[in-house]
């Protein structure tokens, strides 16, 4: 697999697939998830209803379409929240892994993804950043190519640093 980073907006990278750092009430919010919400319009939203009533535990991932984004899916990972204490890197490694099993059930060979709890959810960012690259490049999968896409300066050098 090949992982690139960028400084794009996550919701305007043409992709087959988004990764949503998504609270676990799948019901949009802030951030990220906010963001795809916004950009993607209200086809999200009612399928994350429709789909997943009581929403996702942390770690796990859950799919829909990606509405007015330029991909055909999103995928809803759930991410720890390091600021209440959910702190086991194997929570974090999770996300990743199961949107990377979500992502093979779908057929998806280009991923563009988010830094998983390093937002608001307060996980440090090149802790965040080592457990995604080191999860990603050590799991079997389908996917091709994964571009992280990281706005803030301070996950860009993560995420570069991960990668050296």
């Amino acid at each position: 697999m090949e992982i690139v980073l960028s400084t794009a907006d996550i919701t305007t990278v043409p992709t087959d697939a988004i990764v949503n750092a998504a609270h676990h009430a799948l019901r949009g919010g802030g951030g990220v998830d906010g963001a795809i919400h916004r950009a993607g319009g209200p086809a999200i939203l009612a399928e994350c209803i429709a789909r997943y009533p009581h929403g996702l535990p942390t770690g796990q991932a859950g799919w829909t379409t990606a509405g007015d984004l330029p991909a055909e899916y999103v995928i809803h990972v759930v991410g720890p929240n390091y600021t209440a204490g959910q702190r086991d890197p194997a929570l974090l490694e999770s996300c990743y892994r199961n949107a990377l099993r979500v992502a093979d059930e779908l057929g998806v060979r280009r991923l563009s993804l988010p830094a998983v709890s390093a937002g608001i959810y307060g996980w440090p960012a090149q802790s965040a950043a080592d457990i995604a690259v080191q999860t990603l490049l050590g799991t079997p999968t389908e996917v091709r190519e994964a571009t992280f896409c990281l706005v803030e300066p301070r996950l860009y050098q993560a995420f570069s640093n991960a990668l050296a």
